[in-house]
């Protein structure tokens, strides 16, 4: 048996690494494999567990094909490495902190991915957003435009995108996320 690609995507603090964390050791226990991404920044950069490497080790490892998908976003670089396709080609599910821009890509490479987007209100993704203190207002707000944009087109045309909002307890989205990948079509067969 093959395993599945499962794709997780959602605007920046919608709590895709909080969730990623408390989810981790359910789905370990179901065969899925929880993926670092490979990020161009800096490792002291506080965020999800990722591997920081510099540009030019980034654009090397990508030239040297280390990379199953590779992306660009926000003024940073996004790998995730190939060995994804040696645990799904072994039966283990893979689950991948997604870019939403990248989606149509990954589906070509990986046409049976299931697609999850992660959504958050839009007042409590502010306030997040805020918190971090990582954006001005008005980046904050061209944020929340686009998040808008693309939630209103999720599981529409060939998209096939499950939605799961994160605006409530972290403990909530955990155990419908489990329940979303157990039960979506061929996932934990």
């Amino acid at each position: 048996m093959v395993g599945r690609l499962i794709y997780l995507m959602g605007a920046s603090g919608a709590g895709k690494d909080s969730l990623l964390d408390a989810v981790r050791g359910q789905l370990e226990a179901q065969r899925c494999r929880i993926v670092t991404r490979v990020i161009t920044r800096s490792a002291e950069a506080r965020g999800e567990n990722a591997i920081a490497v510099s540009a030019a080790e980034f654009d090397r490892r990508r030239r040297d094909g280390d990379f199953a998908m590779s992306w660009k976003a926000n003024g940073l670089a996004y790998g995730i490495p190939k060995e994804i396709d040696a645990w799904l080609a072994a039966g283990s599910h893979v689950l991948v902190n997604g870019s939403r821009e990248y989606l149509h890509e990954a589906r070509k490479r990986y046409p049976d991915l299931l697609a999850v987007l992660l959504q958050v209100e839009p007042e409590v993704l502010r306030a997040r957003l805020l918190e971090r203190g990582r954006e001005t207002p008005d980046d904050i707000e061209v944020r929340l435009m686009r998040n808008s944009r693309f939630a209103s087109n999720a599981g529409k045309g060939d998209e096939n995108v499950l939605c799961l909002d994160n605006s409530g307890p972290l403990q909530d989205s955990v155990t419908r996320l489990v329940q979303l990948i157990g039960s979506s079509a061929h996932a934990f067969d």
